[in-house]
């Protein structure tokens, strides 16, 4: 069965969620400007508590952003390295069609556009418009909104 690790830093959450045989573990916690000092040991934490070495995964996925341009260098450094160092693939996710995905998840609504809205800082906004496929949400169109 499928495991995988996954980071997400592109804002001050920093999170790392770990899917393993049906069963997902999670950390979170909202740092802001502590990711580097709290990703290393969350991933251990959870790699431990499934008695999983970290070459025993299947991936690493990462939240791309956008974001935070410090958080996102750190939570990609950070994967680069793991995966290279264990042999793993990387896998990029959006993390607006994360949003939507997960949006989507929890309502029983006939969905067939979401558009996303994420704080961007300085009194921006990031935001993204999906269209529902088969396979799932696409077409993300990206834009910065003042």
């Amino acid at each position: 069965m499928t495991k995988l690790l996954a980071v997400e830093t592109s804002t001050e959450i920093c999170s790392v969620a770990l899917y393993s045989d049906g069963d997902c573990s999670e950390y979170y916690e909202n740092a802001p400007m502590r990711h580097a000092e709290l990703l290393l040991p969350a991933v251990q934490t959870l790699l431990d508590g499934a008695g999983l070495p970290l070459a025993g995964l299947d991936a690493i996925a990462f939240g791309r952003g956008p974001g935070s341009f410090t958080s996102l260098r750190i939570g990609i450094g950070v994967v680069q390295g793991l995966a290279w160092g264990a042999g793993l693939p990387v896998i990029p996710v959006s993390s607006l069609a994360a949003v939507a995905q997960a949006a989507i998840a929890v309502t029983t609504a006939e969905i067939s556009t979401i558009c996303v809205a994420m704080d961007a800082r300085m009194q921006e906004v990031y935001t993204a418009n999906f269209q529902r496929r088969d396979d799932g949400f696409g077409a993300e169109q990206l834009s910065v909104c003042l």
